[in-house]
């Protein structure tokens, strides 16, 4: 092994890629991990890593990514762009690509090869980027991967938008309160990164010839590769992907560093010694929102004002349900003939609301004493005629009404009505006892 070794570092909003090389441009440790924000604990990991495998070699080091000019500054390395890096290592291992598509955590790039080099990212938005599939999952209660299984039983895509995560879920929350498949609802988000990548970055540049795909979501989903070779009618000969695709950037980065200077592995513990936390002086901090304890326990003491509560157990009587199947939540409250809430339920429909408030009822009625019964139910939110339908629930009520009565019932006269729910903000002026505005 050769004393001095090449390494690069591809540090992103969401991820660390590192990648050190022999002179023959073999790869002798290679790592992808996500840093969840603490940059410094997983970059000093790697290099620790890499001392231990490599027995401490003198390296010649490469810092690139979004989130890697902060470590090459402390750390005094040096650092290129990632256009830079990304087109050496495509340059290097892919000589043939017309155009390469990358997605990251935070970032999208199509880039252009030919006479000159043209690439279009995304700006400050994360929309179609590995964030935002990150969070449409969470919608179906799974994970990237889960996604990407999912996806693969599709039958139909329907349209989402990926410029925004709002807008986007804006669009699949109707699409899981009314039941769509999961698998079509996959695909579909799947979809929408594609076209979010084709229509805004590409900006009628037409993608032809033969195409890589590049980034850990593209490396890591195929059901997201699958989505941009059907919309981009590539054939098997002008479908580029590379097995270390997650990688690429940091392969760059690690050919870049041979044109720079070695640093012995013990001068970089030291470099890393001296790096120090950061500096809070640095940072600009909101003021805590309550001073102290006492502070707490008076904010708490002014707004308690809660229902009156009975117990189930021991209750004989009609009860009265009322269901509130949110965007994201499915709400419950179970009442005595007095107003007291003798059961009551609140979390997430985990993407499923007709089975989520199945299994609330269920579990009232193993609850339910005999001698108790449910004499009415009333439905409201975004899941109202899917659950009225289905469950043949006696009532369905729109929110804003629905709202006014809880409120009514807590501040007689109630004049103004703040809801900020799942997907919804809602602001409510009353008069009189009507609703003069939303």
């Amino acid at each position: 092994m050769n004393s001095t070794l090449y390494c690069g570092f591809d540090i992103g909003s969401t991820t660390v890629k590192s990648v050190v090389e022999d002179d023959s441009h073999r790869i002798l440790y290679s790592t992808y991990r996500r840093h969840y924000s603490d940059i410094r604990h997983a970059v000093f990991t790697i290099l620790r890593e890499i001392g231990a495998d490599l027995k401490m070699p003198d390296l010649c080091i490469q810092v690139t990514g979004s989130a890697g000019i902060g470590v090459a500054q402390r750390l005094k390395l040096d650092f290129c762009q990632e256009v830079i890096a990304s087109s050496r290592a495509v340059e290097s291992l892919l000589p043939d690509t017309d155009v390469a598509i990358e997605l990251g955590g935070e970032d999208a790039k199509i880039t252009f090869f030919g006479a000159t080099l043209d690439q279009r990212m995304n700006g400050t938005c994360a929309g179609g980027t590995g964030a935002f599939i990150d969070q449409m999952a969470m919608l179906l209660d799974t994970d990237p991967m889960g996604l990407n299984e999912l996806a693969k039983g599709h039958k139909l895509i329907y349209p989402i938008a990926a410029r925004c995560g709002v807008f986007a879920k804006t669009d699949i929350q109707p699409l899981i309160n009314e039941g769509a498949r999961h698998e079509d609802i996959a695909a579909s988000i799947f979809q929408a990164v594609v076209n979010q990548t084709v229509s805004v970055l590409a900006c009628g540049h037409p993608i032809r010839g033969k195409v890589a795909f590049l980034g850990g979501p593209l490396h890591f989903l195929s059901s997201l590769r699958e989505r941009f070779i059907e919309t981009l009618n590539l054939t098997p000969e002008n479908t580029l992907i590379p097995d270390n695709a997650n990688l690429f950037v940091a392969i760059g980065a690690s050919r870049l560093a041979r044109e720079c200077n070695a640093i012995s592995f013990s001068d970089l513990l030291d470099r890393m010694e001296k790096y120090g936390d950061t500096n809070t002086s640095e940072v600009l901090r909101l003021e805590p929102l309550f001073k102290d304890e006492n502070d707490y326990l008076t904010f708490v003491q002014n707004h308690d004002q809660k229902a009156p509560r009975g117990d189930l157990a021991h209750y004989r009587g009609r009860t009265f349900l009322g269901i509130d199947a949110g965007s994201t939540t499915t709400k419950a409250v179970l009442m005595g003939e007095n107003r007291e809430i003798l059961f009551d339920y609140y979390g997430s429909n985990e993407g499923k609301p007709l089975e989520k408030t199945i299994e609330i009822l269920r579990e009232i009625e193993q609850k339910l004493p005999a001698g108790a019964t449910i004499a009415n139910a009333c439905v409201t939110g975004y899941g109202e005629g899917l659950i009225q339908k289905a469950l043949n629930v006696d009532e369905g009520e729109i929110e804003t009404i629905a709202h006014y009565r809880a409120a009514n019932e807590f501040l007689p006269g109630v004049e103004f009505i703040l809801d900020i729910g799942g997907q919804d903000m809602k602001c409510m002026m009353l008069k009189d006892g009507v609703i003069e505005s939303i």
